[in-house]
């Protein structure tokens, strides 16, 4: 399973390069792979080609996948696809870069219940009642059929929330002490 970092947002409403903010001297980016990197077996993450050259300053380029241009989608499923494509037989466990308070041990959860439990395509959270789309677990078959409806025009929907419609998922429902994990930083007043 790889972990995917979801970095290529315009960040317009925090109006900074939410990935490459600092805090206690690291990135975004670096926190939220010091979350990922025990429990997947390399981290990937996913920019824009704005992103790419400002990124490649604190990662290996190999780390980095950029959003594939021949793709017609914008926001998160677009960094979604575009890592699929590159690494088709590979489960992506996912997780925004604008989760500072995600803990390691939550996302272990989702590896886990995947794992126990194959035949779904989707495994994420709800929290505060809603669906957390952006930590999540991702099946390879799953993501096989999205890009399928994508390219067979049926994919009628390019929201985080549509894909999970579509897909055999199991929601869990998080305890109430984790929902402070799943908080979005978006504005500079989130700011910690």
């Amino acid at each position: 399973m790889l972990g995917v970092i979801l970095c290529g947002g315009q960040s317009t409403r925090m109006g900074d390069d939410k990935g490459l903010l600092l805090f206690r001297n690291k990135t975004w980016a670096q926190i939220a792979k010091e979350k990922l990197s025990p429990l997947s077996t390399e981290v990937l993450l996913s920019v824009n080609s704005n992103q790419f050259e400002k990124y490649r300053l604190v990662f290996k380029n190999e780390e980095l996948v950029d959003d594939n241009t021949e793709l017609d989608i914008a926001g998160p499923l677009l960094g979604l696809l575009s890592v699929h494509l590159k690494f088709p037989k590979e489960n992506l466990l996912v997780l925004a870069c604008d989760m500072l308070d995600m803990q390691t041990f939550v996302l272990e959860q989702l590896i886990h219940k995947y794992v126990s439990d194959k035949h779904f395509e989707a495994i994420a959270f709800t929290s505060h009642g809603q669906v957390e789309p952006l930590c999540a677990v991702y099946s390879a078959n799953g993501l096989s059929r999205i890009y399928s409806a994508y390219q067979n025009k049926s994919l009628t929907k390019h929201s985080m929330m549509h894909v999970l419609e579509i897909l055999d998922t199991d929601f869990i429902p998080a305890p109430e002490s984790w929902n402070p994990y799943f908080k979005n930083f978006n504005l500079p007043a989130d700011l910690p």
